[in-house]
């Protein structure tokens, strides 16, 4: 089946997958991706009843579909959507939470350009209406993972137009470390609860 990123692009996986072997890249922060590190995390949430987050689906429009009999049909061609809000979301403590998660190997500065104008839109619907909107960051080559609140990239995103990136020092004076741990692996409720439970 042929997948197609937005404008067309056909998706054929990375070079390193495609050779049957795993990309470097994939295994930074003691060997997991951050959407892995996340994935784990709220699953161990759900199972410990202390929350309920999902991630949310990318949206594919499909294109053709092939019925080589009548019980059954065959996706041959679909295209990647952009998708139209954040990565995650779900309900903790009584509260509606919304997040995107991003990792850059920059070690200086995070880029807009991970963060779409719609998707920004989005965090600020979700602070105009009391819910909690924050991005986890993930400066991969420093192993530093950080929850920043959407207030304050979407400050820099409105009001810096002139610039491209946020300085990774203002992400530490107003972000919040996550630390790594075993269980659950990436604990960013246990950072949220500093942020805004306390």
């Amino acid at each position: 089946m042929a997948f197609r990123y937005p404008g067309g692009k056909k998706y054929t996986g990375s070079a390193a997958s495609q050779k049957g072997k795993s990309s470097p890249s994939l295994f930074g922060n003691r060997g997991m991706s951050l959407e892995h590190d996340l994935n784990e995390t709220n699953q161990y949430y759900k199972a410990e009843g202390l929350a309920v987050i999902h991630k949310k689906p990318t949206p594919v429009q499909i294109v053709n579909v092939d019925y080589p009999k009548r019980s059954a049909a065959k996706i041959t061609e679909a295209y990647f959507k952009q998708p139209s809000t954040t990565d995650y979301n779900g309900i903790y403590r009584g509260k509606y939470i919304d997040f995107e998660a991003k990792e850059t190997r920059s070690k200086t500065s995070f880029p807009f350009g991970n963060i779409h104008a719609h998707q920004v839109e989005h965090m600020k619907q979700i602070l105009h209406h009391k819910g909690i909107a924050f991005l986890i960051i993930r400066f991969s080559l420093l192993e530093e993972t950080y929850l920043y609140d959407a207030s304050h990239f979407i400050w820099w995103y409105t009001q810096q137009q002139q610039r491209k990136s946020i300085p990774k020092q203002h992400i530490e004076e107003k972000g919040h470390i996550i630390r790594v741990k075993y269980a659950p692996r990436l604990d960013y409720l246990e950072t949220a609860d500093n942020v805004y439970f306390s």
